[in-house]
């Protein structure tokens, strides 16, 4: 099959014979510095770079190089997401699973891990449990099963944690990350009010996904990699898109996730909402030693700085299952979405005691989400637990539109900083309190529009006197 950026079939869109090609190609000009340098003058220009671009920079190995590859990615960063860190957390709802996937611990043959569905009463007390931590965004996670996890069950799920309204809290973004399905089910998942359909391809190495999704509906490599065009004509504007590092050589999977960015981008008119980029971790049932792909420190920094040059307007998440020192390196050069307070087990958050027992992955980040804010306002950030653009219908197209055009500030800054004033109203400990007033009544003053900037104080200082959620 040839390589068509355009096509909807995935062995042409995510087409292996280019992919070597690329990496091949970047191998032969690593130290070409001719063309290097005319790579980084484009990507100078913020408006993105191929994935066969991609590839020569992450080969090449020039330190001084490697030295304007992070620049480019904090510039970069800086430019379109500022300081704003988008705070959100995952809730667990069910660990049963038909598949085989050999680097999870939720694989059907796995026949010690203590198999759990949450009830809708569960639910309501995993939600309380998380709004009384101050979190107003989540990522809802499910193994696949047909019998014990219908879809059904997942939009009864989203419609009773989005009912839930506890003191102040209430979950105002529901992202969905569960398994491939039809573009009937995804216009139902729209239907029910989602915000990102979220599902990471793992690999985009058809022979090594088909090996290590040996049995299962998962391990239809083609009906997996062509979900997101399904979920896109189910009316799902915002996807998010993902591999997970170490499963394969990380050179094919950056070409491979810079790949599918442009067949989105191509053929729907918008690229991905978010890249995801975890790295395989212990868990039940798992040994890392067993995935000899494993991505050392220094070139997972380049690769997030990569992405971040190559798709300047897609949002980067980074979660839990990396360690404090290690989100830190990455957050300047591309990273715009974190975790914080993460349970990865079935009903872990109303259990006073870390239970990992059902566990999708090991918890590097252990901090809670108090923890976690602080240490962001301590290092400059702003933690975000804005939803606005969702509930304002900003998403797809119309999201890019404004972020491309430099004018989301005029909507991000403020909403950032007065959902970040709730969160310290209603939840934070005094030190972070403290931190968190002082950094508002900076921050505030750089929201570029006169008018914006004036409303946005009103509201902050009537936030004082006990009102929430204003927006913009």
């Amino acid at each position: 099959m040839n390589y068509n950026p355009n096509s909807m079939k995935a062995e042409e869109f995510i087409n292996d014979e280019e992919i070597l090609e690329c990496l091949d190609y970047a191998k032969k000009n690593k130290n070409n510095i001719t063309l290097i340098n005319e790579i980084l003058d484009k990507a100078k220009k913020a408006k993105g770079i191929s994935h066969k671009e991609a590839a020569i920079l992450l080969e090449c190995e020039i330190p001084e190089v490697d030295v304007e590859i992070k620049r480019l990615a904090v510039e970069i960063k800086e430019k379109f997401y500022g300081k704003r860190i988008v705070m959100f957390a995952p809730l667990y709802l069910s660990n049963y699973c038909v598949n085989g996937c050999t680097y999870c611990p939720y694989h059907h043959n796995n026949k010690h891990i203590p198999r759990k569905k949450l009830t809708q009463e569960e639910i309501k007390n995993e939600v309380i449990a998380l709004q009384d931590m101050g979190h107003k965004r989540l990522a809802i996670e499910s193994g696949e099963d047909p019998v014990n996890n219908p879809l059904e069950y997942i939009l009864e799920s989203i419609n009773t944690i989005y009912s839930i309204k506890h003191k102040n809290g209430a979950i105002r973004r529901v992202n969905v990350n569960i398994a491939a399905t039809t573009v009937e089910n995804y216009t139902k998942l729209k239907n029910a009010g989602i915000g990102t359909y979220i599902l990471f391809q793992e690999t985009y190495n058809k022979k090594s996904y088909e090996q290590l999704h040996p049995t299962g509906p998962k391990h239809d490599y083609a009906y997996h990699t062509e979900a997101m065009d399904r979920a896109m004509q189910g009316g799902i504007d915002d996807v998010g898109i993902g591999v997970l590092f170490g499963l394969e050589m990380y050179r094919y999977e950056l070409v491979g996730i810079l790949m599918h960015a442009e067949h989105l981008e191509a053929v729907h008119g918008v690229g991905p909402h978010t890249i995801s980029v975890p790295r395989i971790c212990p868990a039940d049932d798992i040994d890392t030693s067993d995935f000899d792909n494993a991505v050392p420190d220094e070139i997972f920094e380049k690769i997030v700085a990569i992405i971040r040059i190559a798709v300047p307007y897609t949002g980067m998440i980074i979660s839990t299952r990396e360690s404090q020192q290690t989100r830190e390196k990455v957050l300047n050069l591309g990273i715009s979405q974190i975790s914080g307070g993460s349970r990865t087990s079935v009903g872990g958050y109303v259990e006073p005691v870390r239970d990992d027992s059902s566990a999708q992955f090991d918890v590097s980040d252990t901090r809670t989400l108090d923890e976690v804010v602080k240490w962001l306002m301590e290092l400059g950030y702003i933690p975000s637990f804005c939803t606005a653009c969702y509930r304002a219908g900003r998403t797809g197209d119309r999201f890019m539109s404004l972020l491309k055009s430099g004018q989301i500030v005029n909507c991000c800054q403020p909403n950032a900083l007065m959902t970040l004033k709730e969160y310290l109203e209603d939840y934070a400990a005094e030190d972070t309190k403290r931190i968190g007033e002082e950094l508002i009544a900076k921050e505030i003053l750089k929201v570029p529009n006169e008018k914006v900037r004036n409303t946005a104080m009103k509201y902050l200082n009537e936030m004082n006197g006990g009102k929430r959620d204003f927006r913009f």
